[in-house]
């Protein structure tokens, strides 16, 4: 399953957007409220109710309900009301969006300002969909606090987005007894070895095995390690393979500079398997990571397909827009660059 295109009409903050997206890797950069995160939370709602295949046995108000319920979580508007996602400019009172699939697929989602429960559902497809899996890494960790979690969400109204809840039921499968194919391993491999160590699980809880050591609990490392972890087991037990549509929120967070290559690598290889990433940042180090892959043909062997979109406010609107190019160089709307001139250059005012 790949997202080709996603189509946004006064949606929060986007009044018109229609980006075609890489079906290998698409880095998404710009200035805080320009909408990173808004992107990968909206495409996320609209393809995870169909992850487990055909909802053929649905009927129309179930379907839509099944959709409704997952925007509210995901996006948790007060009073889970989905009429308040609608852009809040004069005249905006309805916001329609859809994403693109392969095979002309194409989920289109609807409604007003003034809707609580209700949306205008449209799904079109020409044959039964398969089962995919989607997954969402946001910005906090979710490998260490799995054997409680869960069982919380289901019970009590905790103030976390869905995709946390989702992320740690992945997590809670059990180990795949399928082999790994060659390229799940080589992702495995690299990361044991950067790791020093293997991921382990006992009774919905999760230790790190470090050779001659013992095992020590998640909670005892680095954030940066347990996203690592995470990236692990979610391939030992099969949950990360061929046909993963990867959302990552920022993964620069609570990761150590030096710890940004091995995870633009562990990414590149995870599209070589044929996974579909998204990547939202506002990292200098893993942006130029991956236009250096863009650009040199040793760091990207494969010839994948990797796009930068940047985000940013029209200076007389304020309206988001957004541009793509192959490469970061070529993006002429370029915050991390520029906040990184900027730098340079008041450091040579000093001098």
């Amino acid at each position: 399953m790949k997202i080709k295109k996603l189509t946004l009409n006064n949606f929060m903050a986007f009044e018109n957007a229609e980006i075609d997206w890489s079906d290998n890797i698409n880095i998404i950069c710009g200035e805080n409220s320009t909408g990173k995160t808004t992107l990968l939370k909206v495409m996320y709602s609209m393809i995870k109710p169909l992850s487990n295949g055909s909802k053929d046995n649905l009927t129309k108000e179930m379907e839509e309900q099944l959709f409704v319920k997952k925007i509210q979580g995901v996006f948790r508007p007060d009073e889970m009301k989905i009429g308040r996602l609608v852009s809040r400019k004069l005249g905006s009172n309805r916001t329609d969006f859809s994403v693109e699939l392969e095979k002309k697929q194409k989920i289109s989602v609807g409604f007003g300002n003034r809707q609580e429960n209700h949306a205008d559902i449209s799904i079109e497809k020409n044959m039964k969909m398969k089962k995919y899996d989607i997954i969402y890494i946001p910005t906090k960790e979710m490998i260490s606090t799995v054997e409680h979690f869960v069982s919380l969400y289901d019970e009590y109204h905790i103030d976390f987005e869905e995709m946390y809840y989702d992320l740690a039921k992945l997590l809670d499968r059990p180990l795949s007894k399928c082999p790994n194919t060659t390229e799940q391993n080589q992702v495995l491999n690299s990361l044991e070895n950067i790791m020093k160590g293997q991921i382990v699980q006992k009774n919905k809880k999760f230790y790190f095995k470090i050779r001659g050591e013992g095992e020590f609990e998640m909670g005892l490392l680095s954030d940066g390690y347990r996203k690592l972890s995470m990236i692990i087991y979610m391939i030992l037990s099969g949950s990360l393979n061929k046909n993963t549509i990867l959302f990552w929120d920022e993964p620069e967070t609570n990761m150590n500079p030096k710890m940004i290559r091995p995870i633009v690598q562990t990414i590149i290889v995870l599209a070589q398997m044929g996974v579909q990433i998204f990547v939202s940042t506002h990292d200098y180090f893993i942006q130029q990571e991956f236009n250096m892959a863009s650009v040199y043909s040793e760091l990207n062997p494969k010839n994948l397909d990797i796009r930068f979109i940047s985000l940013f406010r029209d200076d007389k609107t304020h309206d988001v827009k957004y541009e793509m190019k192959n490469t970061a160089s070529d993006l002429e709307h370029n915050a991390i660059m520029h906040e990184f001139d900027a730098m340079y250059d008041r450091e040579q005012r000093i001098i």
